[in-house]
């Protein structure tokens, strides 16, 4: 009893504080949503570092430990089963089982000083299909070369591309440039791909680049794009779907739900992408309908200041079979 009245009187006001922010911290990670985008989108920026939460209560428990706060302590259960609630599935280990489809999804930098050493990097994690975003005319040629040995269909357009080892269809150039960008801004394709489990329609896409300003996030743009990203993908006939790219945004962010409310994410695995040097968020994105992705992990650095990511995909059975 002496050791607990000890813990309660050091504690004090200083505890009363820690407990504060530990409620305020669980409030935010279960009600994130709430979070009001009016002013400065500032819903959008908590969702954009939402798991970096876990760190604020991993500071919150030292602070209650030093101030021997058993209030604190307590109040420390809600944002941990919180987060725990929110993303602790992400570690736990892969799923077992072989994938029907493996992916590789990379923003390689207009930048990127080694395009042929980048393209053998990405094709050594053996991916059925490979994602580029930022390929500039000149880079083009050496990113061919290097992947069409082990990937002989491929498709470009604007500043995308995408490579495969099956058959490509239906491919077209998409429209998802939101109003205010300039002409000549191309940054999205669908293809069809034809898999030996049949056919898939991938997209790939780069929306625009988000901006943290004075004003608040700048995420309008990008918002907008995801709008009519979402729009071809709730119109695409084909039930399988893989949606691949640098959508500068993670899948918590409510600018992206007009996908990731029609789209699976995946379920195991955080790979932060960007950027390459301190990786802080996930804006390389694998995202699929009538599928789980079993996981998602990061690749090596290569030239670029985004890391590749690579994602295991397993298809749902179709409706009555």
């Amino acid at each position: 009893m002496r050791r607990v009245a000890r813990w309660r009187s050091a504690g004090g006001a200083r505890g009363r504080v820690l407990a504060a922010l530990a409620l305020l911290t669980a409030a935010v990670l279960t009600f994130h949503s709430a979070v009001p985008n009016a002013v400065g989108r500032l819903g959008s920026l908590v969702e954009a570092f939402l798991p970096w939460l876990g760190l604020v209560v991993a500071l919150l428990l030292v602070a209650a430990l030093v101030r021997r706060s058993a209030v604190a302590l307590v109040a420390l259960l809600l944002p941990a089963l919180a987060w725990l609630g929110q993303f602790g599935g992400l570690l736990l280990p892969s799923e077992r089982g072989a994938p029907h489809l493996t992916v590789v999804q990379h923003n390689v930098s207009d930048e990127n000083p080694d395009p042929a050493g980048t393209a053998a990097a990405l094709a050594a994690a053996a991916p059925e299909l490979v994602a580029l975003e930022e390929v500039t005319p000149s880079a083009l040629p050496a990113y061919a070369a290097a992947l069409e040995s082990r990937y002989p269909h491929h498709a470009v357009e604007g500043t995308v591309g995408l490579w495969s080892k099956y058959p490509l269809t239906g491919v077209r150039r998409l429209d998802i440039k939101p109003a205010g960008i300039g002409e000549g801004w191309s940054r999205g394709l669908r293809a069809g791909v034809s898999t030996p489990e049949g056919e898939v329609a991938v997209y790939v896409a780069h929306l625009p680049s988000v901006r943290i300003r004075p004003s608040g996030f700048a995420s309008q743009l990008r918002d907008e794009s995801a709008r009519l990203l979402g729009a071809a993908v709730a119109a695409e006939p084909v039930d399988r779907v893989v949606l691949l790219g640098d959508l500068n945004g993670t899948v918590d962010d409510r600018g992206l739900a007009p996908l990731t409310s029609r789209m699976a994410a995946p379920r195991r695995g955080f790979a932060l992408s960007w950027p390459a040097s301190f990786p802080v968020s996930r804006i390389d994105q694998v995202l699929a309908r009538s599928a789980t992705l079993a996981e998602i992990r990061t690749l090596p650095a290569t030239g670029s200041d985004h890391l590749p990511v690579v994602a295991r995909i397993t298809w749902e059975p179709a409706a009555g079979s």
